[in-house]
Formats: structure tokens, C-alpha cells, sequence
């Protein structure tokens, strides 16, 4: 049954993100936060939508998932601690695993939950036992007697003594097995009127909090509240507001409030994935702070939440920290929300901010990739820290073809690349305003390129494993435009490719650095070492900033084999279309708008002669990607590798 569970209420995949809500894929309500072993595990009651049957316009829960993270950005579900069909009080069709809690005592770590019971009304509060903070867990088979309600929270003492609360608000110490009340429950004292649930307590610096979500209002939706005592079990003496009513109308809020590495956090829940209907939450942290005596400040809701984002992650700045009024914030899709929003920045000035980056992680040649849409072309600009900060990238955005590019059409998502400017150092703030026409943004991405070539060493190299050669002497890219590959018949390959475009381009052993000229172009060759089977062409005009599309390379390598080589093959794939020469004499012709497959094509039988053999290569490239693989296999389609590299 817990699989099918997983199955049908898990239909998403589960994406875990810096920003708020904290988890997405899932509604994750009620969050009850706990630090155990030196992380965060996070156990929330998991709404879901209602099976066809089931009470539609109500809250419906039927299991719990427990979620950890080291560093309050990366969650990791754990997967489903129980099930309503496998507990055995719990009514199996009662939808009703409300807020849970977590509690460890003498290695053993508790798990209370409220559910309704197989036979009648209301709720009864159940625990199950593990030896770990993730479970498994093992479940009573009765709920504690003596407690008639939702939303269990348990404090345990300095002195070890256990104290649990539940419901609107009650309390009641608990005995040593943790599963027992000790003395019969009171109704706690000091409170203010009005509906209150959710209760959680804890202690700092020798005082004791009873925190709870209150409806205050008469018709109103539930803020946080709090009281103070010098006892666990009160009476209790009412401070303030943690957390004002949602502003867009969500009715419930649950919480909990954690310290962990020197900071005090609060998880709370709000519809942020269900706009239309507030009984399906996701959870949230912010930050929580404490005045010099003892009293809690009040907290703003955000959306950046907390936690640090790494530069080479994917950030989305429609979870941002602060924003002009006029900027825009919308779901990429009303009918999957999970998919999360887009902003907008709508006119010339507009801009937001997006704090706790860390690009530590970001090295040289970075660039900027960004999911964008806009109407016309425009241009955004992202600065470090303000608006006066230092440039870190510059991005213009074109919507028309310029023939050379794949087309991004106006209004549609496309990606958008830029250099960087300039590479902040360790964890700063980012600063976006648009300077032109309006640009929506999905989320944006810094990058190092990877490491695609090593420059060839002095030492011959081999063939690898595979038999492929890895070393090759790459001239920089000519320009030659081609709006389509479908023009790269044979006929045209062979008129184009047997051109002169730079002198001795037929009969020249490059050096390394090399320059030579090739129409208006001045180009320099460059002996490397191919960290791939597959030479990646794009990526080497990519890192050098030169042209990558409508344009030709040539490649050389130098093959000296010990004793003749009789009735080889070259075996070669390239992205687009190649031409192949082994010591002057064409063997291989790719023709078409081909995709990079080993072995695609193959040459008639040739020989390696003893010695220096030279092999050649062009590839032409039009909108498309650029590479190759090559090798040489022997009769029985095996690599050949008795040969050095130079």
C-alpha cells in the first residue's frame, strides 16, 4: 500500500530549492523543524488532492514524509515514515494525518501524530519509535490515552522531564516511555481568547515559549502568536505576534522554531503552490530573531527565504528578496504550479535583488545562461550588490533571426548567454534591472566552462581505451556562412572543402600557435589533448569566443606507426559533415546534416605505412553543434592502437 501511496500522491518529481517554498513536487504543511545528528529533519503533514469520494473542499493527508538537509537548501526526502492503511488505530479511509512532531530521548527518537481512529469521532494523538531520526518506524497499536485532539508538540526539559501539547491549547507531562501521559491534562492558562491550535513550545535562555496560530479576528485567517512562562505547563503570560494573518488569505498557518549553527529559523506553511484553494500548503523558513529580553521579533514572510545559493546552481529570481513595485510576478503555468513563476520587469529601471550568492565555485571564462521571454529585443543587466555595483554580466536579448542562430521567437522561453564582467568573490548579493524593453525571467544559471582540452605535452600520446585519437592540432574557425546543413551534398562538399583558404592547408604540420591567414581572418592553431572520445568543436570555438555557427574547421594529427598497418578502415562520426585525408589521398566523405555517432561512417580498406602517416580533417558547420570521433579498426571491426600520437 505505501507504494501505491507514493505512486498516487507523489505524481511530480521532487525538486528541492534555496528559495520559499522549500520543497516542491509535493505539499509539505504544517512543518515541524527538529536538528538531530547535526541537521535539520523536517517533518510536516503532507496535503494531497482528495480521491474521487472524499470530502473535496477539506483538508485530506494520508501519510508522512520526513525531509533533512545540512544546509536548509538541499532537502532530502527520506520517503514516507507511515500510512493511514498501515497504522493500526487509524481509520484507513479518514484522510486525516494532521501536524506531527519529533522528539529524541536516549537514542531513541518519538514520532506523535494525530489521526481520526477506526471507531468514533475527533482525533486521538498515536506515536511510533525508531532508531533513527528517518525511521523505520514502529507504530503503537492504540493512541495516548488521555489526549482528545490535533497537533501534538512535545518539550523536552533540561531535566529530562517531557512535557506534550496538543489542540487549542492543552499540556500534560509525560512518563519516562514517552508514550504515557504522567498526570491528567490542563487546559493551559494565560492564553488569549479566540480559536487557537498548532501549539509549539520550546526553551531558551530559561524561559519557556508557547507559540500557536490564533485567530484573532472574528471571521479572520491565523497568525502566530506567543506567550512567555518561567514554568513549562505555564501559567503563561501572552507577548505578541510572531507572524501577521497571510496577505493573500490562506487561512491556516502551523509552525515551528528551531535553532541550528547559531541561528534561530521559523517553518511555517502557506498556499504558495494552491492559490485558489488553502488547504493544500507547501513550508517556508525565514529567519527568526529574539530581542535582548527574550521577546520574539516579528517576522516578514519573504520569498527568498534563507539558506545560500550556489552561482553554477539554477536561481530563481522570481523568489527574490526585494523588488520595485512595478515588477510582475506570475506562474510559468496555471494549470502545474509546481513548475514555479516568472517575473517580469516591465518597463526601462525596473529591477529586484536577489541575496546570498556564493560564487566561490564560479572560475575563469564564466558566463551568465538565462531562460528569458520578451516581446522585442532588449538588454538586462546584472550588477553586484546595488545599483551602483560593478557589472557582472551584461545580457541582450534578441528575439529575430540574424541567420546565423536558431530562431527565439517573441513572447516564447528561450536561453540567453553572456560573458561575465566581472566574477564577485565568495557570497554577495545580485542586483537585476532592466535597460530596455520588458524581459521576463525564469531563472538564471553562472558557469564554468568545462574542461574540454588539455594542451598537448612533448611525450607521444596513445590511442585510448577505445581506440580513439584524442590529440589533434585545431586551427580556429573560418568563417563560412551556411544558413541550413541540408545544402552539404556531396557535390557541394567536395567543391567546398578542396577550396584554398589559408595557405599549405593541404601539406602544413601546424605548430602550436601558429597563425595563418585565411581570407580577412587571422587564425592560430592549437595543439591539444580532447578530454572526450569526441572532439568537441563547438566547445573549443566556445571557449576561445569565436564563431561557433557558419563556420569550418580543420584538424591535424600526426600518427607514427612502428611497422606498416595493412587493410585498416578509418571509422569516423561528426556532428554536420567532414571530409577525411590520410597522407594527401581522400579516404572519407560525411555528407548531410549528420549527428556525432561512433563508427558512422567508414573508409575502404587503407594502409598505415611504417612511420609518419599525417591525417587531416574538415568539418562544416551551419546552425547546428560541431564535433567528431575518430579511430582506425581492423578486419574484425576491433581498434587498432599499435601506433603513437605526435
Amino acid at each position: 500500500m505505501k507504494e501505491i501511496l507514493k505512486l498516487l500522491f507523489l505524481s511530480v518529481p521532487l525538486v528541492t530549492t534555496a528559495q520559499n517554498p522549500v520543497i516542491s513536487g509535493q505539499f509539505t504543511a504544517d512543518p515541524t523543524a527538529r536538528v538531530f545528528n547535526n541537521k535539520v529533519y523536517m517533518y510536516p503533514s503532507h496535503d494531497i488532492y482528495a480521491p474521487e469520494g472524499v470530502r473535496q473542499d477539506w483538508f485530506c493527508m494520508a501519510d508522512y514524509h520526513v525531509f533533512s538537509s545540512e544546509d536548509l537548501v538541499n532537502w532530502h526526502d527520506h520517503g514516507i515514515i507511515g500510512t493511514q492503511e498501515e497504522i493500526p488505530w487509524v481509520n484507513p479511509k479518514g484522510y486525516s494525518m494532521w501536524a506531527p512532531d519529533c522528539v529524541e530521548k536516549d537514542g531513541k527518537y518519538y514520532f506523535y501524530f494525530p489521526a481520526g481512529p477506526k471507531t468514533g469521532r475527533g482525533f486521538g494523538v498515536g506515536v511510533a519509535v525508531a532508531d533513527s531520526p528517518e525511521g523505520p518506524f514502529t507504530f503503537e497499536a492504540e493512541p495516548i490515552k488521555g489526549i482528545f485532539g490535533i497537533d501534538p508538540c512535545v518539550l523536552i526539559d533540561d531535566d529530562g522531564k517531557s512535557y506534550i501539547y496538543w489542540g487549542g491549547v492543552s499540556g500534560a507531562p509525560l512518563k519516562d516511555n514517552m508514550k504515557e501521559l504522567a498526570d491528567k491534562a490542563q487546559r493551559m492558562e494565560g492564553l488569549p481568547s479566540g480559536f487557537k491550535e498548532g501549539p509549539f513550545a520550546f526553551k531558551k535562555d530559561g524561559h519557556y515559549y508557547l507559540t500557536f496560530p490564533w485567530v484573532r479576528e472574528e471571521e479572520g485567517t491565523e497568525a502566530l502568536a506567543y506567550c512567555m512562562s518561567d514554568e513549562p505547563l505555564g501559567p503563561w503570560e501572552y507577548k505578541g505576534i510572531i507572524m501577521k494573518e497571510s496577505p493573500t488569505g490562506c487561512w491556516t498557518n502551523h509552525h515551528s522554531i528551531v535553532e541550528y549553527q547559531g541561528e534561530w529559523y521559523l517553518f511555517y506553511h502557506h498556499n504558495d503552490y494552491s492559490p485558489s484553494f488553502d488547504k493544500r500548503r507547501s513550508a517556508r523558513i525565514d529567519r527568526l530573531y529574539f530581542n535582548e529580553d527574550g521577546t520574539i521579533r516579528e517576522v516578514i514572510p519573504t520569498l527568498r527565504g534563507v539558506g545560500i545559493n550556489h552561482a553554477n546552481t539554477r536561481i530563481d529570481v522570481d523568489r527574490y528578496s526585494d523588488a520595485a513595485k512595478e515588477v510582475e510576478l506570475t506562474y510559468l503555468d496555471t494549470t502545474n504550479t509546481f513548475r514555479g513563476w516568472e517575473v517580469r520587469l516591465p518597463k526601462k529601471g525596473a529591477w529586484l535583488t536577489y541575496n546570498d550568492v556564493d560564487f566561490s565555485t564560479i572560475g575563469e571564462r564564466a558566463y551568465l545562461t538565462a531562460n528569458v521571454k520578451a516581446d522585442k529585443n532588449t538588454r538586462f543587466v546584472i550588477r553586484e550588490k546595488n545599483k551602483s555595483g560593478k557589472v557582472i554580466a551584461r545580457i541582450n536579448v534578441q528575439v529575430e533571426t540574424d541567420g546565423q542562430r536558431r530562431r527565439n521567437y517573441s513572447g516564447q522561453w528561450f536561453a540567453v548567454t553572456a560573458p561575465l564582467a566581472y566574477i564577485p568573490q565568495g557570497v554577495t548579493n545580485l542586483y537585476i534591472a532592466c535597460e530596455g524593453e520588458a524581459v521576463s525571467i525564469d531563472w538564471l544559471q553562472f558557469k564554468t566552462p568545462e574542461k574540454y582540452f588539455t594542451s598537448a605535452s612533448a611525450t607521444p600520446a596513445k590511442p585510448d581505451g577505445e581506440g580513439f585519437i584524442r590529440r589533434w592540432s585545431l586551427l580556429e574557425p573560418i568563417d563560412k556562412p551556411n544558413r541550413s546543413n541540408t545544402v552539404f551534398t556531396d557535390t557541394y562538399l567536395r567543391e567546398h572543402f578542396n577550396m584554398e583558404y589559408f595557405s599549405g592547408q593541404f601539406t602544413i604540420i601546424p605548430e602550436d600557435g601558429q597563425k595563418v591567414k585565411a581570407g580577412k581572418q587571422r587564425l592560430t592553431w592549437h595543439k591539444l589533448d580532447s578530454e572526450r572520445f569526441n572532439v568537441k568543436l563547438f566547445r573549443f570555438a566556445d571557449g576561445l569566443q569565436k564563431q561557433i555557427y557558419g563556420v569550418l574547421f580543420w584538424a591535424v594529427t600526426i600518427i607514427d606507426c612502428p611497422e606498416e598497418i595493412k587493410d585498416v578502415r578509418l571509422a569516423v562520426g561528426s556532428n554536420s559533415a567532414s571530409m577525411w585525408w590520410l597522407n594527401g589521398e581522400e579516404v572519407l566523405l560525411l555528407s548531410g546534416d549528420r549527428r556525432m555517432v561512433k563508427d558512422d561512417a567508414v573508409s575502404p580498406r587503407i594502409t598505415l605505412k611504417k612511420g609518419r602517416n599525417i591525417l587531416r580533417g574538415a568539418v562544416i558547420n551551419g546552425p547546428g553543434m560541431s564535433d567528431f570521433c575518430v579511430r582506425f579498426i581492423d578486419e574484425d571491426e576491433k581498434p587498432v592502437t599499435g601506433f603513437e600520437i605526435k
